[in-house]
């Protein structure tokens, strides 16, 4: 038995695929709003049937980030039976091969991560494609055209279209001022959904509507308005506006007994300086930023080497000693993926219990807000580097401009050093923020 869809997935797909004399309607059909809102699941009914409606005329491509997220994002819940039924048994992929088959028909996975993808589908004829996440397609250096222009140009034989999902982003995103406020004259049409249209948050749907009420909570600020209202909107001022010192800085003296020791995160600075902030789980099941190793070379005027900061991050640590009297050994050293010679350096010195950073930029910045504004995170006031980062992490008014989201790449040792701690290890601590906050 398939899910239940609602009216307005119903709608959204009888009209990405209708057709008027075998050729459809419209050109592009794009699925857009929050998190978890049914666009998904929606968009590949559409494009299942679709891909039936295909004459061989040119090729079919799903395209991505990467590889690997086709395969999680599309692959993995088209072989769903319990959304797709039957048809989830007619889609057969290998993992790591760059095509599936797709009732029967050929498919081809195109990660586009970078300005270059576009080689990939250069002096191709495409009769259907399918977009997961259009706003992170790539864009080259002029950023005027990109991955999604050259796609749209090799929709060239009669009866070619494509379907395209993804969450909002900048207001002055490419594809809000260039196609979905142009979408008529581009021959396009745009599904608008919000969780209210998923009926699997419905009262006795799966898994009802306490998801809702989770997620809400998982987002705050320019990414709530983003992922749970689906609305565009610009990342202004302040990244961390809702940073108090009042009610996140909390003495060490008065910190409580914490249950794990999560690890340490470094952010590694050769002319700039480098940051290590250690992060615990405490009894009352809130985060803390215990305490902060920090080395400014231009401040402090020495550079140290590779060893030395190793060294300095080793004895720092061993001579630590929480309130309660306990020693603070993280369970894990989480160092800049950048900085590849530091962790040859470490594991030299015998420290085999790290690895790399997620450095998911935004993924990180809006994980540590959630927590931030949801009282799950404390400062010690030992961690004074970072203290001083938090008020002053800003988004870049430029990148805005040109519809990116990126932070201004000044004052951000520490925060980057905290949010490379917080986003990875976010598997052992999340279940433990199901517990209120005592």
């Amino acid at each position: 038995m398939t899910v239940p869809l609602s009216q307005k997935q119903i709608n959204s797909i009888v009209r990405a695929t209708s057709l008027v004399d075998e050729v459809p309607e419209v050109k592009i059909s794009l699925w857009v709003g929050a998190v978890s809102a049914g666009k998904t699941i929606a968009s590949l009914f559409a494009f299942l049937i679709a891909i039936k409606q295909t004459k061989g005329a040119g090729l079919i491509v799903i395209v991505g980030k990467t590889l690997q997220t086709i395969e999680r994002n599309i692959l993995d819940p088209l072989m769903d039976y319990r959304i797709y039924g039957l048809a989830a048994g007619a889609v057969k992929h290998t993992k790591g091969s760059g095509v599936a088959i797709i009732l029967g028909k050929t498919v081809h996975l195109v990660g586009a991560n970078d300005a270059r993808s576009e080689e990939k589908i250069r002096g191709s004829t495409v009769e259907l494609a399918y977009v997961d996440e259009a706003t992170l397609l790539p864009r080259g250096a002029d950023n005027t055209t990109g991955f999604w222009e050259m796609l749209v140009s090799r929709l060239r034989v009669a009866g070619a279209r494509m379907f395209a999902t993804t969450n909002p982003g900048s207001t002055r995103h490419w594809l809000r001022t260039e196609w979905i406020l142009q979408a008529r004259q581009k021959n396009m049409q745009v599904f608008h959904f919000t969780m209210d249209d998923n009926p699997q948050y419905f009262e006795g749907g799966n898994p009802g509507p306490k998801y809702i009420q989770d997620m809400k909570a998982s987002y705050s600020g320019v990414f709530y308005d983003r992922m749970i209202k689906g609305l565009w909107t610009n990342a202004e001022g302040a990244i961390y506006d809702m940073w108090s010192a009042e009610s996140h800085i909390v003495k060490y003296a008065d910190l409580p007994r914490m249950q794990r020791i999560l690890g340490l995160g470094i952010d590694y600075g050769t002319t700039n300086a480098t940051s290590a902030i250690l992060l615990g789980l405490g009894e009352d099941y809130r985060l803390y930023a215990i305490d902060e190793w920090r080395h400014d070379s231009r401040a402090d005027k020495i550079n140290l080497t590779n060893g030395a900061i190793v060294e300095g991050i080793t004895k720092w640590l061993d001579g630590l000693t929480l309130p309660d009297g306990t020693r603070p050994m993280p369970e894990w050293l989480i160092h800049d993926p950048s900085a590849a010679s530091l962790r040859v350096e470490m594991a030299s010195q015998g420290i085999v219990n790290m690895f790399p950073a997620n450095n998911e930029v935004l993924y990180g910045i809006q994980t540590v807000a959630s927590v931030l504004d949801s009282g799950r995170l404390r400062v010690s006031d030992k961690c004074t580097g970072l203290i001083s980062e938090m008020s002053e992490y800003c988004w870049d008014a430029k990148a805005t401009e040109q519809g990116e989201d990126k932070p201004m790449k000044v004052n951000d040792h520490s925060v980057d050093a905290l949010r490379y701690v917080v986003t990875s290890t976010e598997t052992n601590w999340r279940p433990y923020l199901n517990h209120p906050a005592g």
